[in-house]
């Protein structure tokens, strides 16, 4: 027997729990294994919407699991967990569903485990009223999310918590960036009509374009070319209010993998010089990869390997006229693309990256010029991340002025502008624009 979808799926969920590696990172190779784009395309669909829903796929699994597997048969929980997703969330017929479960499990050469699996499989498609009232018995199996998630969402957001965690669980909707050094963004959108892929251009970004449905980006018309680039609406908006003029000296902190680089490259072709910053070579790979495909590489743009709050290790002494910011956080925004964040992510992680944050803050303030402007951004949905931590750095740094966002997305909070996930089918972003008087 070959892998199939579901083996590969089951391969990637245990990855994901037993070795506490991030869907992303898992997922890639492991997807490649499978030839028939079908079956990727499943397998793919089958672990994310496992990661999605698995507080509640255990809550309800649970009772029919008399006794906890094994730490070493880990992976016939995974493919317990397939299994329920599929029945579940996907409505697959209950012979479908239940019989290649079990085949997944002789794969692995478990064949004691076909009668488990078939027993309680089997069971979830007849005990309707029983799930029912497991999931409704709290709102962390009802909306499968960790309590410490949802107290703070419920804290922040009273109004609008139970919409932010049902749009956490929808698969994102996807967004592409035109390159316009190379095409216009109604040249493309007729490349793509041509291509039979349905698309519309964004009313929230000038160079933002949603297909109507998912597709492979190694697939996009003219992508290895760099004529277009997978980057979500929201996050493009940071190259919008960033305000970039010819001859400014741009310096994007936490740059990789390379979106919001790309971007401003493309937006403002004479720029004096550009400086884009991260740490591990990993990271740095990706982006001079992404700077490479999109051909924006010159003598311009300088990429350092560097922590960037270590400034006498990399800083010319030059101050910037614009900086952005892309401060590492909980990316509790960007759940419905990583949904294994809900996983990864512990309470005590706020503080820690709060701390980080302000680290930055402090460290960068001095390197702006007198009248430049430092955008912040997080792809967070937590106000300590965000309006909080930039009312303590107004605060504390009487040269800093918050110059507010007017903008047809997103909300007006004090201060900055936030976005919540799924409004007008964006991620949930952060941003403040502060201006050195």
């Amino acid at each position: 027997m070959k892998h199939n979808a579901r083996t590969i799926a089951a391969l990637i969920i245990d990855d994901v729990f037993t070795r506490n590696r991030s869907l992303a990172d898992c997922s890639t190779p492991l997807l490649e294994k499978l030839t028939d784009l079908r079956e990727r395309k499943l397998a793919q669909e089958l672990s994310y919407g496992v990661l999605r829903w698995d507080l509640q796929l255990r809550a309800i699994l649970a009772p029919f699991l008399h006794k906890p597997l094994k730490s070493r048969d880990s992976i016939i929980m995974a493919l317990l967990l397939i299994g329920a997703y599929q029945i579940r969330q996907m409505r697959t017929p209950e012979y479908a569903a239940v019989s290649s479960t079990v085949e997944a499990a002789r794969y692995f050469g478990r064949p004691w485990a076909t009668s488990l699996l078939n027993g309680i499989l089997r069971n979830l498609t007849r005990q309707d009223d029983v799930l029912s009232k497991i999931i409704n018995q709290s709102e962390t199996i009802k909306y499968s999310h960790p309590e410490w998630m949802l107290r703070r969402l419920q804290k922040d957001w009273p109004e609008d918590w139970p919409t932010i965690l049902k749009n956490n669980n929808r698969p994102p909707e996807l967004a592409l960036r035109v390159n316009q050094r190379k095409i216009s963004r109604e040249d493309y959108l007729l490349k793509l009509k041509n291509e039979g892929i349905p698309a519309i251009a964004s009313r929230l970004s000038g160079q933002g374009i949603m297909p109507s449905h998912s597709v492979n980006p190694a697939l996009l018309p003219g992508f290895t070319q760099g004529e277009v680039s997978v980057q979500g609406i929201a996050a493009q908006q940071a190259v919008y209010l960033l305000d970039l003029k010819p001859g400014c000296l741009v310096l994007d902190a936490c740059a990789a993998p390379g979106g919001k680089t790309a971007h401003i490259l493309e937006t403002e072709p004479e720029l004096t010089h550009m400086i884009a910053i991260d740490t591990t070579s990993k990271r740095i790979n990706l982006l001079e990869s992404t700077l490479r495909r999109l051909e924006l590489l010159s003598e311009k743009v300088e990429i350092i390997d560097c922590d960037i709050t270590c400034i006498k290790k990399w800083w010319n002494g030059q101050h910037f006229d614009r900086i952005l910011l892309d401060a590492p956080c909980s990316a509790t925004g960007v759940i419905r693309k990583h949904p294994d964040i809900k996983y990864h992510r512990t309470e005590e992680d706020i503080d820690l990256l709060v701390e980080k944050q302000r680290e930055m803050l402090i460290a960068l303030w001095p390197l702006l010029a007198s009248g430049g402007r430092l955008v912040y951004v997080t792809c967070s949905t937590f106000r300590q991340e965000n309006q909080e931590q930039i009312s303590w750095f107004l605060s504390q740094q009487q040269d800093a002025r918050e110059l507010p966002i007017d903008a047809p997305w997103g909300r007006r909070v004090e201060p900055g502008r936030q976005i919540l996930p799924g409004e007008e089918g964006m991620d949930g972003f952060y941003y403040a624009c502060l201006v050195k008087e």
